[in-house]
Protein backbone atom coordinates (compact mmCIF):
# COMPACT_ATOMS: atom_id res chain seq x y z
CA UNK A 1 0.00 0.00 0.00
CA UNK A 2 1.72 2.98 -1.07
CA UNK A 3 1.74 5.77 1.59
CA UNK A 4 1.79 10.06 1.18
CA UNK A 5 4.52 11.01 2.97
CA UNK A 6 3.63 14.71 3.04
CA UNK A 7 -0.14 13.78 4.29
CA UNK A 8 1.76 11.38 6.71
CA UNK A 9 3.90 13.87 8.36
CA UNK A 10 1.40 15.96 8.39
CA UNK A 11 -0.40 13.50 10.33
CA UNK A 12 2.94 12.95 12.44
CA UNK A 13 3.65 16.63 13.55
CA UNK A 14 -0.07 17.30 14.66
CA UNK A 15 -0.12 14.13 16.40
CA UNK A 16 -3.70 12.93 14.49
CA UNK A 17 -5.30 9.96 16.42
CA UNK A 18 -7.21 9.48 13.08
CA UNK A 19 -3.96 8.03 11.74
CA UNK A 20 -2.97 5.99 14.81
CA UNK A 21 -2.39 2.26 13.91
CA UNK A 22 -2.99 3.05 9.86
CA UNK A 23 0.35 3.84 9.53
CA UNK A 24 4.16 3.75 11.89
CA UNK A 25 7.44 6.28 11.53
CA UNK A 26 10.50 4.84 11.32
CA UNK A 27 13.62 7.05 12.38
CA UNK A 28 16.99 6.36 10.63
CA UNK A 29 18.82 8.06 13.54
CA UNK A 30 17.38 6.14 16.35
CA UNK A 31 16.51 3.10 14.57
CA UNK A 32 13.28 3.12 15.97
CA UNK A 33 9.56 3.32 14.88
CA UNK A 34 6.61 4.85 16.35
CA UNK A 35 2.96 5.86 16.45
CA UNK A 36 2.01 8.43 14.53
CA UNK A 37 0.95 9.87 18.16
CA UNK A 38 4.14 9.58 20.01
CA UNK A 39 4.97 12.31 22.76
CA UNK A 40 8.46 12.30 21.65
CA UNK A 41 9.79 15.27 19.48
CA UNK A 42 8.86 15.50 16.41
CA UNK A 43 12.12 13.92 14.07
CA UNK A 44 13.17 16.02 11.19
CA UNK A 45 11.69 15.16 7.77
CA UNK A 46 14.39 13.94 6.08
CA UNK A 47 15.50 11.26 8.87
CA UNK A 48 11.76 8.95 8.79
CA UNK A 49 10.16 6.31 7.21
CA UNK A 50 6.88 5.43 7.02
CA UNK A 51 5.85 1.84 6.97
CA UNK A 52 1.91 0.46 6.45
CA UNK A 53 2.33 -1.95 9.36
CA UNK A 54 4.66 -2.21 12.23
CA UNK A 55 6.02 -5.61 10.53
CA UNK A 56 7.13 -4.09 7.51
CA UNK A 57 9.18 -1.36 9.89
CA UNK A 58 10.73 -4.64 12.05
CA UNK A 59 11.55 -5.90 8.55
CA UNK A 60 13.58 -2.85 7.77
CA UNK A 61 15.36 -3.38 11.01
CA UNK A 62 13.84 -0.67 13.32
CA UNK A 63 13.01 -1.48 16.89
CA UNK A 64 9.54 -0.82 18.23
CA UNK A 65 9.50 3.00 20.69
CA UNK A 66 9.25 1.76 24.55
CA UNK A 67 7.16 5.19 25.08
CA UNK A 68 4.55 5.21 22.72
CA UNK A 69 4.49 1.26 22.52
CA UNK A 70 3.21 0.14 19.36
CA UNK A 71 1.87 -2.49 20.43
CA UNK A 72 -1.07 -1.16 21.78
CA UNK A 73 -1.94 0.90 18.23
CA UNK A 74 -5.42 -0.13 17.38
CA UNK A 75 -5.77 -2.32 14.22
CA UNK A 76 -7.43 -1.93 10.47
CA UNK A 77 -11.00 -0.61 10.26
CA UNK A 78 -13.09 -2.88 7.76
CA UNK A 79 -12.90 -0.19 5.12
CA UNK A 80 -8.69 0.55 5.93
CA UNK A 81 -7.37 -2.21 4.06
CA UNK A 82 -6.58 -1.89 0.33
CA UNK A 83 -7.30 -5.63 -0.67
CA UNK A 84 -10.48 -7.59 1.91
CA UNK A 85 -8.51 -10.35 0.92
CA UNK A 86 -5.52 -8.98 2.63
CA UNK A 87 -7.28 -7.79 5.44
CA UNK A 88 -9.02 -11.00 6.14
CA UNK A 89 -5.72 -12.54 6.53
CA UNK A 90 -3.74 -10.32 8.63
CA UNK A 91 -6.84 -9.87 11.27
CA UNK A 92 -6.72 -14.05 10.82
CA UNK A 93 -3.28 -13.86 11.91
CA UNK A 94 -3.94 -11.07 14.44
CA UNK A 95 -6.01 -13.72 16.16
CA UNK A 96 -3.56 -15.94 16.54
CA UNK A 97 -4.59 -18.58 13.33
CA UNK A 98 -0.87 -19.06 11.84
CA UNK A 99 0.09 -20.50 15.20
CA UNK A 100 -2.59 -23.10 15.11
CA UNK A 101 -2.89 -24.32 11.31
CA UNK A 102 0.63 -22.68 9.52
CA UNK A 103 0.14 -20.83 6.43
CA UNK A 104 -1.42 -23.45 3.94
CA UNK A 105 -4.53 -24.19 6.45
CA UNK A 106 -4.83 -20.21 6.37
CA UNK A 107 -4.81 -19.90 2.69
CA UNK A 108 -7.40 -22.85 2.62
CA UNK A 109 -10.01 -21.25 4.70
CA UNK A 110 -9.68 -17.96 2.42
CA UNK A 111 -9.76 -20.09 -0.94
CA UNK A 112 -6.41 -19.33 -2.05
CA UNK A 113 -2.98 -21.30 -2.70
CA UNK A 114 -0.22 -20.24 0.07
CA UNK A 115 1.50 -18.67 -2.64
CA UNK A 116 -1.66 -16.39 -3.43
CA UNK A 117 -1.77 -15.70 -0.10
CA UNK A 118 1.66 -14.75 0.38
CA UNK A 119 1.01 -12.38 -2.82
CA UNK A 120 -1.84 -10.25 -1.95
CA UNK A 121 -0.30 -9.94 2.17
CA UNK A 122 2.70 -8.81 0.57
CA UNK A 123 1.48 -6.22 -1.95
CA UNK A 124 -1.02 -4.43 0.45
CA UNK A 125 1.61 -4.54 3.75
CA UNK A 126 5.00 -5.32 2.35
CA UNK A 127 5.77 -8.21 4.66
CA UNK A 128 4.81 -11.91 4.27
CA UNK A 129 1.91 -13.89 5.95
CA UNK A 130 5.07 -15.23 8.55
CA UNK A 131 6.73 -11.80 9.11
CA UNK A 132 3.53 -10.93 10.09
CA UNK A 133 2.66 -13.78 12.61
CA UNK A 134 6.54 -12.95 14.05
CA UNK A 135 5.58 -9.21 14.60
CA UNK A 136 1.90 -10.25 16.39
CA UNK A 137 4.19 -12.64 18.63
CA UNK A 138 6.70 -10.44 19.43
CA UNK A 139 4.87 -7.34 20.22
CA UNK A 140 2.55 -9.44 22.38
CA UNK A 141 5.23 -10.60 24.68
CA UNK A 142 6.48 -7.57 24.92
CA UNK A 143 3.09 -6.15 26.46
CA UNK A 144 3.22 -8.76 28.52
CA UNK A 145 6.39 -8.38 29.38
CA UNK A 146 5.32 -4.61 30.34
CA UNK A 147 2.06 -4.90 31.82
CA UNK A 148 2.27 -7.71 33.89
CA UNK A 149 4.62 -10.06 35.78
CA UNK A 150 3.49 -13.11 34.09
CA UNK A 151 6.77 -15.54 33.99
CA UNK A 152 9.02 -15.86 31.19
CA UNK A 153 7.66 -19.23 29.97
CA UNK A 154 4.14 -18.05 30.50
CA UNK A 155 4.85 -15.10 28.08
CA UNK A 156 6.77 -17.26 25.83
CA UNK A 157 3.37 -19.68 25.31
CA UNK A 158 0.66 -16.96 25.18
CA UNK A 159 2.72 -15.15 22.99
CA UNK A 160 2.32 -18.55 20.26
CA UNK A 161 6.01 -18.94 21.10
CA UNK A 162 6.88 -22.96 20.75
CA UNK A 163 9.51 -22.48 23.60
CA UNK A 164 11.29 -19.84 26.17
CA UNK A 165 14.74 -20.33 24.19
CA UNK A 166 13.31 -19.43 20.67
CA UNK A 167 11.17 -16.56 21.94
CA UNK A 168 14.61 -15.15 23.61
CA UNK A 169 16.50 -15.42 20.78
CA UNK A 170 14.35 -13.75 18.36
CA UNK A 171 13.17 -11.01 20.86
CA UNK A 172 16.81 -10.14 20.98
CA UNK A 173 18.19 -10.48 17.96
CA UNK A 174 14.79 -7.91 16.83
CA UNK A 175 14.73 -5.38 18.87
CA UNK A 176 18.60 -5.98 20.73
CA UNK A 177 17.18 -6.23 24.23
CA UNK A 178 17.17 -9.04 26.81
CA UNK A 179 13.20 -9.82 27.19
CA UNK A 180 14.03 -9.25 31.26
CA UNK A 181 15.48 -5.86 30.62
CA UNK A 182 11.90 -4.98 30.19
CA UNK A 183 10.70 -5.54 33.50
CA UNK A 184 10.81 -3.32 36.48
CA UNK A 185 12.64 -5.14 39.18
CA UNK A 186 10.93 -7.68 41.25
CA UNK A 187 9.81 -11.71 40.84
CA UNK A 188 8.13 -12.93 38.16
CA UNK A 189 5.11 -14.50 39.26
CA UNK A 190 1.51 -15.50 37.88
CA UNK A 191 -0.46 -12.99 39.93
CA UNK A 192 -3.42 -14.88 41.33
CA UNK A 193 -6.39 -15.86 39.17
CA UNK A 194 -6.40 -12.80 36.71
CA UNK A 195 -3.73 -10.17 35.16
CA UNK A 196 -4.10 -6.79 32.88
CA UNK A 197 -3.51 -5.48 29.87
CA UNK A 198 -4.70 -2.64 27.91
CA UNK A 199 -5.97 -2.59 24.66
CA UNK A 200 -5.86 0.90 22.53
CA UNK A 201 -8.38 2.59 19.98
CA UNK A 202 -8.66 5.93 17.98
CA UNK A 203 -10.74 8.54 19.85
CA UNK A 204 -12.96 9.10 20.64
CA UNK A 205 -15.06 6.38 21.92
CA UNK A 206 -18.83 6.94 23.17
CA UNK A 207 -18.81 4.60 25.58
CA UNK A 208 -21.78 5.44 27.90
CA UNK A 209 -24.08 4.17 24.56
CA UNK A 210 -21.96 1.25 23.89
CA UNK A 211 -21.94 -0.61 27.20
CA UNK A 212 -25.54 0.55 27.50
CA UNK A 213 -25.95 -1.52 24.36
CA UNK A 214 -24.23 -4.44 25.03
CA UNK A 215 -25.30 -4.67 29.02
CA UNK A 216 -29.09 -4.31 27.78
CA UNK A 217 -29.36 -7.10 25.67
CA UNK A 218 -26.84 -9.61 27.50
CA UNK A 219 -27.95 -12.76 29.19
CA UNK A 220 -28.04 -13.03 32.97
CA UNK A 221 -24.82 -14.84 34.16
CA UNK A 222 -22.97 -14.66 30.78
CA UNK A 223 -22.79 -10.76 30.71
CA UNK A 224 -23.19 -7.67 32.25
CA UNK A 225 -22.62 -4.03 32.75
CA UNK A 226 -22.30 -2.76 36.02
CA UNK A 227 -20.48 0.44 37.32
CA UNK A 228 -18.94 1.51 33.62
CA UNK A 229 -17.40 -1.98 32.97
CA UNK A 230 -18.33 -4.58 30.48
CA UNK A 231 -18.13 -7.94 31.82
CA UNK A 232 -18.22 -11.10 30.20
CA UNK A 233 -17.62 -15.13 30.48
CA UNK A 234 -15.44 -16.67 28.10
CA UNK A 235 -15.06 -19.85 26.46
CA UNK A 236 -13.03 -20.76 23.52
CA UNK A 237 -12.05 -24.98 22.67
CA UNK A 238 -11.58 -26.15 26.00
CA UNK A 239 -10.31 -23.10 27.65
CA UNK A 240 -12.71 -21.25 30.04
CA UNK A 241 -12.87 -17.93 31.78
CA UNK A 242 -13.97 -14.17 32.45
CA UNK A 243 -12.81 -10.77 31.28
CA UNK A 244 -13.77 -7.46 32.46
CA UNK A 245 -12.95 -3.93 30.66
CA UNK A 246 -13.45 -0.55 31.01
CA UNK A 247 -11.76 3.19 29.73
CA UNK A 248 -8.92 4.57 31.20
CA UNK A 249 -9.69 7.98 32.00
CA UNK A 250 -7.35 10.04 29.86
CA UNK A 251 -5.99 7.44 27.65
CA UNK A 252 -7.08 6.13 24.49
CA UNK A 253 -6.84 2.82 25.58
CA UNK A 254 -9.42 0.13 27.38
CA UNK A 255 -7.66 -1.50 30.67
CA UNK A 256 -8.73 -5.26 30.70
CA UNK A 257 -8.61 -7.71 33.02
CA UNK A 258 -8.76 -11.41 32.12
CA UNK A 259 -8.72 -14.72 34.15
CA UNK A 260 -5.17 -16.77 34.15
CA UNK A 261 -6.94 -19.80 32.58
CA UNK A 262 -7.21 -17.46 29.34
CA UNK A 263 -3.22 -17.24 28.50
CA UNK A 264 -3.38 -20.18 26.14
CA UNK A 265 -6.00 -18.42 24.01
CA UNK A 266 -4.72 -15.08 24.71
CA UNK A 267 -4.46 -13.76 20.82
CA UNK A 268 -7.92 -14.79 20.48
CA UNK A 269 -9.69 -13.60 23.29
CA UNK A 270 -8.41 -10.05 22.39
CA UNK A 271 -9.50 -10.17 18.94
CA UNK A 272 -12.58 -10.81 19.76
CA UNK A 273 -12.55 -8.64 22.63
CA UNK A 274 -11.75 -5.86 19.86
CA UNK A 275 -14.30 -6.92 17.68
CA UNK A 276 -17.08 -7.15 20.29
CA UNK A 277 -16.31 -3.21 21.39
CA UNK A 278 -15.58 -2.47 17.71
CA UNK A 279 -12.01 -0.95 19.27
CA UNK A 280 -10.73 -0.93 15.65
CA UNK A 281 -13.25 1.71 14.13
CA UNK A 282 -12.13 4.39 12.58
CA UNK A 283 -14.67 6.95 14.24
CA UNK A 284 -13.46 10.10 12.85
CA UNK A 285 -13.71 9.14 9.45
CA UNK A 286 -17.00 7.48 9.65
CA UNK A 287 -18.21 10.59 11.40
CA UNK A 288 -17.64 12.90 8.87
CA UNK A 289 -19.34 11.03 6.69
CA UNK A 290 -22.53 10.81 8.38
CA UNK A 291 -22.33 13.98 9.67
CA UNK A 292 -22.40 15.05 5.94
CA UNK A 293 -26.33 14.28 5.84
CA UNK A 294 -28.58 16.51 7.85
CA UNK A 295 -30.59 14.04 9.15
CA UNK A 296 -27.81 12.27 11.09
CA UNK A 297 -25.62 15.55 11.69
CA UNK A 298 -27.27 15.89 15.29
CA UNK A 299 -27.05 12.71 16.36
CA UNK A 300 -23.47 12.56 14.92
CA UNK A 301 -22.67 15.58 17.42
CA UNK A 302 -24.03 14.25 20.29
CA UNK A 303 -22.61 10.92 20.24
CA UNK A 304 -18.87 10.89 18.48
CA UNK A 305 -17.16 7.89 18.09
CA UNK A 306 -20.22 5.64 18.18
CA UNK A 307 -19.39 1.88 17.87
CA UNK A 308 -20.83 -0.77 16.22
CA UNK A 309 -20.95 -3.50 19.22
CA UNK A 310 -19.49 -6.67 17.58
CA UNK A 311 -20.18 -10.41 19.00
CA UNK A 312 -17.67 -12.19 20.90
CA UNK A 313 -19.15 -15.22 19.24
CA UNK A 314 -21.21 -15.60 16.14
CA UNK A 315 -23.56 -18.48 17.23
CA UNK A 316 -24.02 -16.89 20.62
CA UNK A 317 -25.53 -13.94 18.61
CA UNK A 318 -27.34 -15.31 16.11
CA UNK A 319 -28.99 -16.83 18.68
CA UNK A 320 -29.99 -13.60 20.64
CA UNK A 321 -31.25 -12.35 17.05
CA UNK A 322 -33.45 -14.93 16.09
CA UNK A 323 -34.71 -15.43 20.03
CA UNK A 324 -35.19 -11.83 19.66
CA UNK A 325 -37.22 -11.80 16.79
CA UNK A 326 -40.94 -10.16 17.55
CA UNK A 327 -40.42 -9.69 20.95
CA UNK A 328 -38.82 -6.84 23.25
CA UNK A 329 -35.55 -6.70 24.11
CA UNK A 330 -36.27 -8.04 27.77
CA UNK A 331 -38.15 -10.79 26.65
CA UNK A 332 -35.47 -11.52 24.40
CA UNK A 333 -32.60 -11.80 27.00
CA UNK A 334 -34.74 -13.78 29.19
CA UNK A 335 -35.15 -16.03 27.00
CA UNK A 336 -31.41 -16.40 26.19
CA UNK A 337 -30.77 -16.42 29.98
CA UNK A 338 -32.85 -19.85 29.99
CA UNK A 339 -30.81 -21.22 27.02
CA UNK A 340 -27.51 -20.33 29.09
CA UNK A 341 -28.48 -21.80 31.76
CA UNK A 342 -30.23 -25.00 29.90
CA UNK A 343 -27.26 -25.32 27.08
CA UNK A 344 -24.42 -23.78 28.66
CA UNK A 345 -21.67 -24.44 31.84
CA UNK A 346 -22.02 -23.29 34.80
CA UNK A 347 -18.34 -21.42 35.81
CA UNK A 348 -17.09 -20.12 38.96
CA UNK A 349 -15.95 -16.57 38.87
CA UNK A 350 -15.03 -13.90 41.08
CA UNK A 351 -17.80 -11.62 39.76
CA UNK A 352 -21.51 -12.32 41.38
CA UNK A 353 -22.96 -11.40 38.22
CA UNK A 354 -20.83 -14.28 35.90
CA UNK A 355 -21.75 -17.97 36.44
CA UNK A 356 -22.51 -19.29 32.89
CA UNK A 357 -20.87 -19.63 30.17
CA UNK A 358 -22.83 -19.38 26.55
CA UNK A 359 -24.73 -22.14 24.44
CA UNK A 360 -22.43 -23.43 21.76
CA UNK A 361 -23.94 -24.78 18.46
CA UNK A 362 -23.32 -28.51 19.43
CA UNK A 363 -25.23 -28.27 22.53
CA UNK A 364 -28.00 -26.49 21.17
CA UNK A 365 -28.13 -28.61 18.08
CA UNK A 366 -28.38 -31.90 19.71
CA UNK A 367 -31.92 -30.27 21.61
CA UNK A 368 -35.20 -31.66 20.42
CA UNK A 369 -38.09 -29.45 19.22
CA UNK A 370 -40.00 -30.60 22.55
CA UNK A 371 -36.78 -29.22 24.58
CA UNK A 372 -36.88 -25.55 22.71
CA UNK A 373 -40.54 -25.09 23.27
CA UNK A 374 -40.03 -25.79 26.59
CA UNK A 375 -38.04 -22.41 27.22
CA UNK A 376 -40.89 -20.70 25.89
CA UNK A 377 -40.06 -20.51 22.10
CA UNK A 378 -42.89 -21.54 19.40
CA UNK A 379 -42.30 -24.27 17.41
CA UNK A 380 -41.37 -22.51 14.16
CA UNK A 381 -39.22 -20.57 16.47
CA UNK A 382 -37.91 -23.32 17.69
CA UNK A 383 -37.46 -24.86 14.37
CA UNK A 384 -35.18 -21.83 12.87
CA UNK A 385 -32.86 -21.76 16.02
CA UNK A 386 -32.70 -25.82 15.49
CA UNK A 387 -31.72 -26.18 12.04
CA UNK A 388 -29.57 -22.22 12.67
CA UNK A 389 -27.33 -24.45 15.24
CA UNK A 390 -26.84 -27.97 13.34
CA UNK A 391 -25.67 -25.64 10.35
CA UNK A 392 -23.20 -24.13 12.30
CA UNK A 393 -22.31 -27.03 14.20
CA UNK A 394 -21.58 -29.17 10.65
CA UNK A 395 -19.53 -25.80 9.38
CA UNK A 396 -22.07 -25.08 6.46
CA UNK A 397 -22.30 -22.39 8.05
CA UNK A 398 -19.89 -19.99 9.35
CA UNK A 399 -20.75 -16.76 11.50
CA UNK A 400 -17.40 -15.23 11.86
CA UNK A 401 -16.22 -11.98 10.70
CA UNK A 402 -14.18 -13.14 7.82
CA UNK A 403 -16.85 -15.08 5.80
CA UNK A 404 -18.29 -12.83 2.95
CA UNK A 405 -21.24 -10.81 4.52
CA UNK A 406 -23.11 -11.02 1.40
CA UNK A 407 -22.79 -14.87 0.98
CA UNK A 408 -23.84 -15.65 4.63
CA UNK A 409 -26.55 -13.47 4.38
CA UNK A 410 -27.47 -15.68 1.21
CA UNK A 411 -27.08 -18.59 3.45
CA UNK A 412 -29.22 -17.42 6.55
CA UNK A 413 -32.08 -16.34 4.75
CA UNK A 414 -32.24 -19.71 3.07
CA UNK A 415 -32.86 -21.34 6.74
CA UNK A 416 -36.77 -21.67 7.64
CA UNK A 417 -37.53 -18.00 10.41
CA UNK A 418 -34.37 -15.50 8.91
CA UNK A 419 -35.74 -13.00 7.05
CA UNK A 420 -33.83 -9.62 5.72
CA UNK A 421 -33.89 -8.05 9.35
CA UNK A 422 -31.91 -11.45 11.00
CA UNK A 423 -29.81 -11.54 8.55
CA UNK A 424 -28.76 -7.92 8.45
CA UNK A 425 -28.68 -7.85 12.05
CA UNK A 426 -26.37 -10.89 12.39
CA UNK A 427 -24.38 -9.43 9.55
CA UNK A 428 -23.98 -6.12 11.46
CA UNK A 429 -22.35 -7.23 14.79
CA UNK A 430 -21.49 -11.49 14.10
CA UNK A 431 -19.73 -10.73 10.75
CA UNK A 432 -18.92 -7.20 11.59
CA UNK A 433 -20.15 -5.77 8.04
CA UNK A 434 -19.92 -2.21 8.16
CA UNK A 435 -22.97 -1.60 5.54
CA UNK A 436 -25.58 -3.79 6.74
CA UNK A 437 -28.88 -2.32 7.28
CA UNK A 438 -31.52 -3.92 8.69
CA UNK A 439 -34.38 -2.15 6.58
CA UNK A 440 -37.40 -4.22 8.12
CA UNK A 441 -36.62 -2.54 11.66
CA UNK A 442 -39.66 -0.53 12.56
CA UNK A 443 -37.35 1.90 15.06
CA UNK A 444 -35.61 2.97 12.02
CA UNK A 445 -38.26 3.68 10.27
CA UNK A 446 -39.48 5.95 12.66
CA UNK A 447 -36.69 7.26 13.95
CA UNK A 448 -36.48 9.16 10.43
CA UNK A 449 -40.49 9.87 9.75
CA UNK A 450 -40.83 7.59 6.83
CA UNK A 451 -43.58 5.40 5.72
CA UNK A 452 -42.18 2.22 3.78
CA UNK A 453 -39.38 -0.02 3.40
CA UNK A 454 -38.14 1.10 0.37
CA UNK A 455 -38.13 4.76 1.72
CA UNK A 456 -36.02 3.73 4.01
CA UNK A 457 -33.78 2.19 1.76
CA UNK A 458 -33.48 5.27 -0.40
CA UNK A 459 -33.06 7.47 2.57
CA UNK A 460 -29.64 5.13 4.14
CA UNK A 461 -27.98 4.96 0.52
CA UNK A 462 -25.80 8.14 1.17
CA UNK A 463 -24.74 6.29 4.17
CA UNK A 464 -22.90 3.33 2.04
CA UNK A 465 -20.16 1.95 3.31
CA UNK A 466 -21.29 2.70 7.03
CA UNK A 467 -24.84 2.29 7.29
CA UNK A 468 -24.58 -0.34 10.57
CA UNK A 469 -23.10 3.44 12.06
CA UNK A 470 -25.81 5.20 10.96
CA UNK A 471 -28.23 2.40 12.26
CA UNK A 472 -26.56 2.60 15.75
CA UNK A 473 -26.81 6.51 15.27
CA UNK A 474 -30.33 6.41 15.17
CA UNK A 475 -31.03 2.87 17.35
CA UNK A 476 -29.08 5.01 20.29
CA UNK A 477 -31.01 8.62 20.02
CA UNK A 478 -34.28 6.37 20.24
CA UNK A 479 -32.98 5.09 23.33
CA UNK A 480 -31.92 8.09 24.66
CA UNK A 481 -35.03 9.65 24.05
CA UNK A 482 -33.75 12.29 21.18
Amino acid sequence: MNLDLDRCYDALKARDTRFDGRFFVAVRSTNIYCRPVCPARTPLKANVDFFIHAAAAERAGFRPCLRCRPELAPGLAPMDAPDRVAQLAAQRIEAGDLDVGGTEALAASLHLSSRQLRRVVEQSFGVTPVELAQTRRLLLAKQLLTDTRLPMGVVAQAAGFGSVRRFNHLFASRYGLAPGQLRQRGRDEVTGESFELRLGYRPPLAWVPLLRFLGGRGAVGVEAAQEGRYLRTVVIGDHQGWLVVAPIKGVSAMQVTLATSLLPVLPQVLARLRRTLDLDANAPVIDAHLAADPRLADRVAATPGLRVPGAFDGFELALRAILGQQVTVKAATTLFGRFARTFGVAIVTPHPALTHLAPRAEAVAQASSQQLIDLGLTSRRAETVRRMALAVADGTLSLEPVADPEAVMTAMQALPGIGPWTAHYIAMRALRHPDAWPDGDLGLLHALNLSSHRELRAAADPWRPWRSYAALHLWNAAAAGG
